[in-house]
């Protein structure tokens, strides 16, 4: 049960995300924005301290929470490079164009937060009114740096099963955005992983990227002995079935020449 550097993983926020409206004489009138803004978007993600379960092929099953502080890092290095997107930059007509440039992005009591002007384009006009009336969930997507394991703990009402527990204490936080459908924690245990969301988007859109995806979680686990994932699945098909499986490297002081090419691969997919 270890992280993979280089993956990018997507979990879903604490709640919807609240689009606060221009004056309402303004929007009667059709007025358009002078300062380029329809509203102001608010999005809160990752409730620090609240376990929820995470069950998919990608990932394994295990418990996990974020603790307070895992953001402050990421936001104070890289803030004004995260990304608002809407569903991760997938969605057919928008694409990966940015909803809004982030004005406030912090830490708060509960949560991290982000916000900022939801930018006056045609798209965002389109998105508006679901955005007002709560129609959308919030999801984000980042990196783990650093993290702590619980792999046998006691059997307890959080945890009735007694999976493995992972604290998460710091974060890369790469973008961050409303969803139509967020891999919600609070939501049944075969959609809490937005990795399983995540593989399908890639598998329509790119089917090279997806089988080589594959074939690196297929390295991965298997140099470190972690074996069938807990759900019982077999590993995602490949795009195309022709695709041969992925050869067994040798190892080498405990890492596959195979293994470690395909990790490299991944980081450098994961970026595009």
């Amino acid at each position: 049960m270890r992280s993979m550097r280089g993956l990018y993983v997507i979990r879903g926020g604490v709640g919807v995300p609240a689009l606060a409206s221009r004056a309402a004489d303004d929007q009667a009138a059709g007025d358009v924005p002078d300062d380029g803004r329809l509203g102001t978007l608010s999005v809160a993600f990752s409730r620090f301290g609240t376990w929820y379960e995470i069950n998919s092929w990608w990932e394994g099953r295990f418990l996990e929470r974020t603790s307070r502080g895992a953001f402050k890092k990421t936001i104070a290095e890289r803030g004004s490079q995260v990304k608002v997107l809407f569903n991760h930059g997938f969605d057919f007509n928008i694409g990966d164009k940015v909803l809004s440039v982030p004005e406030v992005i912090e830490e708060r009591e509960d949560s991290p937060h982000l916000e900022g002007p939801l930018l006056d384009t045609s798209y965002n006009r389109d998105l508006a009114p679901g955005l007002r009336a709560g129609a959308y969930g919030s999801s984000f997507m980042f990196e783990v740096l650093a993290e702590s394991w619980d792999r046998e703990p006691e059997k307890s009402d959080y945890n009735p099963d007694g999976l493995p527990e992972r604290t998460i204490t710091e974060v890369r936080l790469f973008e961050a955005g409303p969803v139509t459908w967020p891999a919600n924690p609070d939501a049944t245990a075969s959609l809490r992983s937005g990795m399983d969301w995540y593989g399908d988007q890639v598998q329509s859109r790119d089917a090279d990227r997806y089988d080589e995806l594959v074939r690196s979680f297929t390295a991965f686990r298997a140099l470190h002995g972690l074996g069938t994932p807990h759900r019982g699945a077999a590993a995602p098909a490949p795009s195309n079935p022709e695709t041969p499986a992925p050869e067994q490297g040798r190892h080498v002081d405990g890492v596959t020449a195979t293994a470690r090419t395909r990790r490299l691969a991944l980081i450098d997919l994961a970026k595009r």
